[in-house]
């Protein structure tokens, strides 16, 4: 027997690994006990054939399909399937159509899966409702993404939504024994033998995606011929060249993406370098735009460090160049130096308030005019105009300061900047302290 005999015996209908061990039934399902465990709702609908509109969503591998059709074999409803990536209007059409009539002439509902339903658009998603509302279909939809951003909302009112966890290491590591040992779809007629060392490899490297540790075993099982006594043996460096590069749930537009730039965020301004270097490792791993990264530092290095450390802004600024100058993998080091720059730095949000206040009132406050001595005087009949009449040169005056009027008369009581007690920003109250005290004294 040679690899490619070996490869049709276990896949006569050419059905790789993953999809042969699919679970057939609720208690071969894996995984997700929060939400089909004994007792739960979702398991307790199933069995009673008890189903109603459903989204589920979470990383891919996680059992969104496989429960689909876990589903699709034990409900006494027509089953159909669709995925949103091919198929249309049309489609929605022709089905609610035949499912119709099923209802009608043999009092049969059909529950449709849509697998990758975020990838329908709004007028896509907007011909389901009338059909999923008076009960003609009974929808369950898949997601890789987060149903509030990517479902319309009238749709999602007429769901239940269940989140799919990343399955844990154990569980990873019970599907891959089960393969080895099913003798029906699995490798149990060939005498695989698997260290420990190298499942726990394909367990790590999988990221709670079973489809993954599967697509790997089977590689690895394939391209290893039998030794002397027809064991096919799988070691950890067989394993090591099987699932080369971990696999991380990362799509550059989707919730992943957003999550991991706020946790890189948060830790920046939660002062974790380490935190920092983890996010930042993980998005330049996946291939994230460097100039994301850059941008976001920029706007970082003001909002959440500010005034406390002045050359923040600068640091940033020279990473953003970085990205453009040297490029990628080098441009990773000025990157994490910034990084860390504004992970360490004080912080301070005094910035960002201060604006936000300021423009705050130019919104909701009347329009201000400009007090007359600080009026442009450089253009002829200025003068008598009396613009600029009354202006003090602050540098005429001691300490480069002198007290008067620069807001517009109605907001001579508002205090917009508060500098914290952080970095620079503490020589900078001490500074607005003392003009403070000059102002009350008149001087």
């Amino acid at each position: 027997m040679d690899l490619f005999d070996m490869s049709m015996d276990e896949s006569p209908r050419g059905k790789p690994l993953a999809d042969r061990m699919r679970p057939r039934r609720l208690d071969e399902f894996i995984g997700q006990e929060h939400i089909v465990g004994k007792g739960k709702l979702l398991r307790r609908a199933i069995e009673a054939d008890q189903l109603s509109a459903m989204i589920f969503f979470g990383p891919p591998g996680t059992g969104k399909t496989t429960l689909s059709k876990i589903i699709a074999n034990t409900t006494s409803a027509h089953f159909e399937q669709i995925n949103a990536v091919t198929s249309g209007v049309a489609d929605i059409r022709n089905i609610t159509t035949q499912a119709k009539e099923r209802l009608k002439m043999d009092n049969q509902k059909t529950l449709l899966f849509i697998d990758e339903i975020h990838r329908f658009n709004k007028s896509q998603q907007d011909a389901l409702l009338p059909y999923v509302e008076d009960g003609t279909i009974i929808l369950i939809g898949a997601t890789t993404e987060s149903p509030m951003f990517e479902i319309n909302r009238a749709l999602l009112s007429r769901s239940r939504l269940f989140r799919f966890e990343p399955l844990t290491d154990g569980h990873i590591k019970k599907v891959l024994e089960t393969a080895i040992r099913d003798e029906e779809r699995g490798f149990g007629k060939h005498n695989v033998q698997a260290d420990d060392q190298a499942l726990d490899h394909l367990v790590d490297v999988a990221n709670g995606d079973a489809r993954t540790s599967l697509n790997a075993l089977e590689l690895a099982v394939l391209t290893t011929n039998p030794d002397e006594d027809g064991i096919i043996h799988i070691t950890v460096e067989i394993a090591e060249e099987s699932i080369q590069q971990r696999v991380l749930q990362y799509d550059k537009q989707g919730d992943n993406h957003y999550d991991t730039i706020s946790a890189f965020i948060k830790s920046i301004r939660g002062s974790d370098p380490d935190a920092t270097l983890y996010w930042l490792a993980k998005m330049i791993y996946a291939g994230e735009d460097p100039k994301f990264i850059a941008r976001r530092l920029y706007v970082h290095a003001a909002e959440d460090v500010g005034l406390a450390d002045p050359n923040a802004l600068l640091v940033a600024q020279a990473a953003a160049q970085a990205v453009d100058f040297i490029g990628m993998p080098e441009a990773r080091i000025p990157l994490a130096e910034a990084a860390l720059y504004l992970a360490t730095a004080p912080k301070s949000n005094a910035v960002i308030t201060g604006i936000d206040q300021a423009l705050k009132a130019v919104k909701n406050e009347k329009a201000g005019q400009v007090p007359t001595h600080l009026r442009d005087a450089h253009y002829s009949g200025a003068e008598e105009l009396g613009s600029g009449i009354g202006y003090k040169y602050p540098h005429n005056f001691k300490d480069g300061y002198v007290p008067q009027q620069y807001l517009p008369d109605h907001l001579t009581h508002k205090t917009f900047y508060n500098p914290s007690e952080r970095g620079y920003e503490k020589t900078v109250s001490r500074r607005l302290d003392y003009f403070t005290e000059r102002k009350q004294k008149g001087e």
